[in-house]
């Protein structure tokens, strides 16, 4: 089909464009580089879209931004991988996870507060809609939910499954987020197709991995009487479950991960009413550590730290060190979601299963296989892949020859939230 047909239009808009205005936008791309962003800027300012959110990414503070963005996720994945080797200790010492989750939120609450206050007052909303406080009910029940549903697959099947898992939610929040229209999935846009192939290459990457680490590798078969026989026996213990706990923990992550994919989609939609990160953490902590709380008094009779011989002071060290370092990790990533989309930010999750594979490399002298180095690779070729295609993305036009060369734009998942 011609490019000059009248039916040519924004595929990711759908929009009709006339022709004569193709004819005289087309003229002016080759003079000034400017059709994109000028039809762009018209279009959106017809379907109601915050014309500020168009613009271009370059200069300093674009590349900068970029740079925090990638660099940030990574250090937040990175986090998550020592987070959870630490965490499977502290849970084998006795300490409740229903008890650590509750105190775990409040503390992060707790932290991000006076920050919130400072940097975020002005952005509460006057008046809280039922369609808000809807959102904020489903975000705080799905927390929940993930929250138990994550802590009942790690101890009954591994931590190492666990990571694997986790590594299901950037495809699961790609088709979520094209259902819904977060996300925009065009056939003939090569950014597109390259998002696709690099997200099933880090998903088989991961997945292969994990999967093959966790079967090859058992650990040392006499444990040191040391402080690393607290953190070696979770890794190691899959081998002494049977079949149906083996399966229900899959079960119990893979149920945790869809719930996750579906509160981060969530997320980027109730931040345009709710553009306060910070706050929506705090609020959703609160109401998460309630309901936690709430499920240990009904499961268990009483909120009980557990049968653990580490000192109470000890405890409330670890929860409130903990609560600072994942509430930064949080609001960190929320602020992604509303920059560059929830698909760019759950694409980093495959860096936490490295991470906790090396840490039990080097401190647990886990060897890692030949075949999970391959996984890695094909891991980080798929989030190259999907990274590039994410800088390079714009609006494609349907039906518009090669010829007409187009200028980027920012992304698209930011305006589409609108």
């Amino acid at each position: 089909m011609s490019a000059l047909q009248p039916s040519a239009k924004l595929s990711c808009l759908g929009v009709p464009l006339e022709s004569a205005n193709v004819h005289v936008q087309r003229d002016k791309c080759r003079r000034h580089g400017e059709f994109v962003t000028h039809v762009l800027r018209e279009q959106l300012h017809r379907a109601e879209f915050p014309v500020e959110m168009i613009g271009s990414s370059g200069g300093s503070g674009g590349y900068m931004e970029e740079l925090l963005v990638v660099s940030g996720n990574v250090g937040v994945q990175v986090t998550y991988g020592v987070y959870m080797v630490f965490l499977n200790g502290v849970f084998l010492a006795g300490v409740n996870p229903l008890f650590f989750a509750v105190f775990l939120n409040l503390a992060t609450a707790a932290v991000l507060l006076p920050f919130a206050v400072v940097f975020e007052m002005k952005k509460w909303p006057r008046n809280m809609s039922a369609k808000m406080l809807s959102k904020l009910c489903l975000l705080s029940l799905g927390g929940t939910l993930f929250q138990v549903l994550s802590l009942s697959g790690i101890k009954k099947a591994s931590p190492a499954i666990a990571s694997a898992m986790s590594n299901l939610a950037p495809g699961l929040i790609f088709i979520i987020a094209a259902c819904v229209g977060f996300e925009k999935f065009d056939a003939c846009c090569r950014y597109s197709r390259a998002k696709i192939v690099g997200t099933l290459l880090c998903l088989t990457g991961a997945t292969t991995m994990c999967f093959l680490q966790s079967s090859t590798s058992s650990g040392p078969p006499h444990l040191p009487n040391n402080w690393l026989a607290l953190f070696t026996k979770p890794l190691t213990v899959a081998k002494a479950m049977n079949n149906h706990d083996w399966m229900l923990g899959c079960l119990y992550l893979f149920a945790g991960v869809l719930v996750l994919s579906f509160n981060t989609v969530l997320q980027a939609a109730t931040l345009v009413e709710f553009p306060a990160p910070l706050s929506l953490v705090i609020t959703t902590n609160v109401v998460i550590s309630f309901l936690i709380a709430l499920l240990q008094i009904i499961s268990q009779g009483k909120i009980d730290v557990g049968s653990s011989t580490m000192a109470i002071e000890c405890i409330a060290g670890i929860v409130i060190l903990a609560g600072v370092v994942i509430g930064i990790c949080i609001a960190f990533q929320i602020w992604c979601i509303i920059k560059k989309g929830p698909v760019l930010v759950s694409i980093f999750s495959p860096i936490q299963t490295v991470t906790s594979l090396v840490v039990s490399a080097v401190i647990l002298g886990k060897i890692i296989s030949l075949e999970s180095l391959a996984g890695m690779v094909l891991m980080f070729a798929g989030l190259y892949i999907v990274l590039w295609a994410k800088k390079n993305e714009t609006f494609c036009l349907l039906d518009v020859g090669a010829d007409l060369l187009l200028p980027a734009v920012e992304d698209v998942e930011k305006p589409l939230l609108s």
